[in-house]
């Protein structure tokens, strides 16, 4: 990645925090995204939005939002645009519309607001509707950003918000208006303890047809050097979310305060590549049977600089969540000439939940009686390393590997003590 300049269209997936992407009708993807004025100046405000035919190659498309909506900037005082949340709405009466969550604040406050947009398409015009939730800082617990919206099994709207201070809620929408079917805050539904400032934010939820089951994803610590992304599942859309070992989501201790939420992505380099951290503030999408991850990152050895990444999610035999160890490089990319052996030698990452920072690769051995050409396959593997034996409840899958740029054998599995390992298959040049 270059450093950042003032001329967007040079910048590909670069500069893009808070991203959300989201098909249109024309059969494009599009990216909205957090304004990156502040990182390059001369930028001009509101929520960015970018578009690609095959996920991999993005391309600036100016502002969905020219300026700070006038109500929610005489609310917050806010210059730019936070974490645009763009979905399809099921309209009244059967014809596309987009409705854009915006969140307008400054660094440190409460005194916050959620807006709501919408287009008849993605390429806009969007027209302002309106503030949904608003806080003040000197009256409120909580905080009114990274609006998510999700729909429950019973197809009835639901808007996640929140960050640091008083954790993450979930409110019910109005299908008919988009906004709060009731005045109030709604259920806490995650939180961490004042000895690490609260740190949580950018929350995000799908509904899991197969197990029934509501999954929680969202961000832990500082989207400047330490973001990790942490999991939870619910069997109501309204919580309570844990973890793969049971924890309460809403209910860590200060002793628990690194441990509770099942970290599925965290700052990582493999041998050779680059190393990347404070991946976060994710969301989740879908291309018919797969599932991806969209989430910013910034390089390790230049912190300043950050681009958005797709990675693709897959799921164990048990129903969670798990996340390519390398970008999404197109399926063609990640397809083998063909299957090969799970048993041998791999690259991987332990992502260790009280491990903030940048963790390095280690070299182990992988046994199951598995095959796969790219195509994931769930499973149980048996895992050793430096440090002991493992039972991974797992998942083998086709990842493009960029630094032997070519298609490799990966995983990733969570172990008996809930954690999770991720790596793909040593090849020789």
């Amino acid at each position: 990645m270059s450093t950042a300049t003032s001329d967007p269209t040079t910048w590909g997936a670069r500069n893009a925090h808070d991203p959300t992407v989201v098909r249109g009708d024309d059969g494009l993807w599009y990216m909205f995204s957090t304004d990156a004025g502040g990182d390059a100046p001369g930028i001009p405000v509101g929520a960015h939005v970018r578009t690609s035919s095959d996920l991999v190659t993005w391309s600036f498309h100016g502002t969905a939002l020219g300026e700070v909506p006038a109500p929610a900037r005489e609310w917050s005082g806010a210059e730019g645009l936070w974490a645009p949340e763009v979905v399809r709405w099921p309209s009244v009466d059967g014809g596309a519309r987009w409705h854009m969550y915006y969140s307008a604040s400054t660094f440190g406050s409460r005194t916050s607001a959620i807006g709501l947009a919408t287009a008849e398409s993605l390429a806009g015009p969007w027209t302002d509707q309106g503030i949904v939730v608003a806080t003040q800082h000197d009256r409120d617990g909580h905080n009114a950003i990274d609006a998510a919206v999700t729909f429950d099994r019973e197809g009835r709207a639901w808007m996640l918000y929140g960050s640091f201070f008083g954790g993450i809620h979930i409110v019910e929408l109005s299908l008919e208006t988009g906004m709060r079917v009731r005045e109030e805050k709604g259920a806490l539904i995650a939180r961490r303890p004042q000895n690490v400032d609260g740190a949580i934010e950018g929350a995000y939820v799908v509904h899991r047809p197969e197990e029934d089951r509501f999954v929680l994803f969202v961000s832990y610590d500082s989207l400047v050097n330490t973001y990790s992304v942490r999991v939870g599942v619910a069997d109501e859309i309204t919580g309570p979310y844990r973890d793969a070992t049971g924890n309460d989501l809403t209910d860590p201790t200060a002793e628990q305060a690194t441990a509770v939420g099942t970290k599925v992505l965290g700052g990582h380099r493999f041998p050779g590549g680059t190393g990347f951290i404070a991946p976060g503030h994710n969301s989740i999408f879908h291309d018919g049977d797969a599932t991806y991850m969209v989430h910013h990152v910034r390089l390790a050895d230049a912190p300043a600089q950050h681009e958005a990444q797709i990675r693709r999610v897959h799921w164990t035999r048990s129903g969670w969540p798990l996340v390519s160890p390398f970008p999404y490089a197109g399926a063609d990319a990640e397809t083998l000439d063909a299957a090969a052996s799970v048993s041998g030698s791999w690259s991987a990452v332990r992502f260790a939940p009280e491990e903030a920072g940048l963790i390095e690769a280690e070299t182990v051995q992988l046994s199951a009686p598995l095959t796969s050409a790219g195509e994931a396959v769930a499973g149980e593997l048996a895992l050793t390393s430096a440090s002991g034996t493992a039972t991974l409840d797992g998942v083998v899958f086709g990842a493009w590997d960029p630094v032997a740029e070519r298609p490799v054998l990966a995983f990733a599995g969570i172990d008996e003590s809930g954690v999770v390992w991720t790596g793909s298959q040593q090849v020789t040049p």
